[in-house]
């Protein structure tokens, strides 16, 4: 019998085990830890990125991480306002959320976006759970009044996190699932329901959970050294670091860095903003050398 195909055919493999063999240290690395996920922009909208994301997430599951996503939905809750006749308008960078509009705001991420994420996730078998802020007493939230020119203004049903209860979310972890979660809350001193900011929910479920990275998905390659003059990403930037630049970001990327502040500076290991346009961003990013998008880490654990 001729033997004279098999060391071809073990050739063409090579590649693929030399990858699997470089994951080896991050799978290790990894193993067990809790990665807190902010699924947003483009990655939720395009329906490839979208399917892309669900296999991404389920891939960290089986190897051996504890994935947890939350998410936001502007893009879809504004299209939601449009057909109902409701305005969409925004103060300091926030969406002013009436009530009419808070009920619109639940309905398209606990009944849309979040069902959907879990459709997909759940193509890969019976592993996400959808939840809100609300369950459980996950996530509690007080009337937020932004300052703008030195005065309070009230912006309706805007939440700001008062306090986080992880334990659903650990049971859930415990029992092998995927927690989905939409930044709704419930607020203490009223017993309204509170929009929050996905990016700033992201990061206090990362810190409550002691989550090993918080990973924030964006519409850019991660923070910019000199935009826009200049298009370089900083690869990797200490707390401190961070905390000088943030009064010059642009208003979209505020509440991710500020929540990726946050992350480190209350034991989470490495926080990261990552272009959430890129096809598998995420895998690249946990399992390879060459991460990429913007790492946050806390002080003294290298300068950039």
């Amino acid at each position: 019998m001729s033997t004279s195909q098999s060391p071809t055919r073990k050739h063409t493999a090579l590649p693929k085990a030399q990858t699997l063999i470089e994951a080896l240290p991050w799978l290790t690395r990894h193993n067990g830890k809790i990665v807190v996920i902010k699924f947003g922009g483009n990655a939720m909208i395009d329906e490839e990125l979208k399917a892309a994301f669900a296999q991404d997430v389920v891939f960290l599951r089986h190897a051996g991480l504890k994935p947890v996503v939350v998410h936001g939905g502007g893009p879809q809750i504004s299209a939601a306002l449009d057909r109902h006749g409701l305005v969409s308008e925004f103060k300091a960078g926030l969406r002013v959320t009436t009530p009419e509009a808070m009920d619109v705001v639940r309905m398209v991420l606990a009944g849309q976006v979040q069902r959907e994420l879990v459709g997909l996730l759940n193509q890969h078998g019976p592993f996400a759970v959808g939840m809100t802020g609300e369950d459980a007493h996950t996530i509690t939230a007080t009337k937020h009044q932004p300052q703008i020119d030195g005065e309070l203004v009230d912006i309706g049903r805007v939440g700001e996190i008062t306090e986080i209860d992880a334990g659903a979310i650990e049971a859930l972890l415990a029992d092998g699932r995927i927690p989905v979660i939409s930044s709704i809350a419930r607020s203490q001193d009223d017993g309204h329901v509170y929009n929050v900011n996905a990016d700033t929910a992201a990061a206090a479920l990362a810190a409550a959970l002691g989550a090993e990275t918080l990973m924030v998905l964006t519409d850019v390659e991660g923070l910019y050294e000199d935009w826009p003059h200049s298009d370089e990403v900083i690869s990797r930037l200490t707390a401190t670091q961070l905390e000088k630049l943030l009064p010059d970001l642009s208003s979209g990327m505020v509440p991710k860095m500020e929540g990726c502040l946050h992350a480190v500076r209350n034991g989470v290991n490495t926080a990261r903003v990552i272009d959430g346009r890129v096809q598998r961003s995420i895998l690249l990013e946990i399992f390879t050398d060459e991460g990429i998008g913007t790492m946050v880490v806390p002080d003294g654990q290298g300068e950039a």
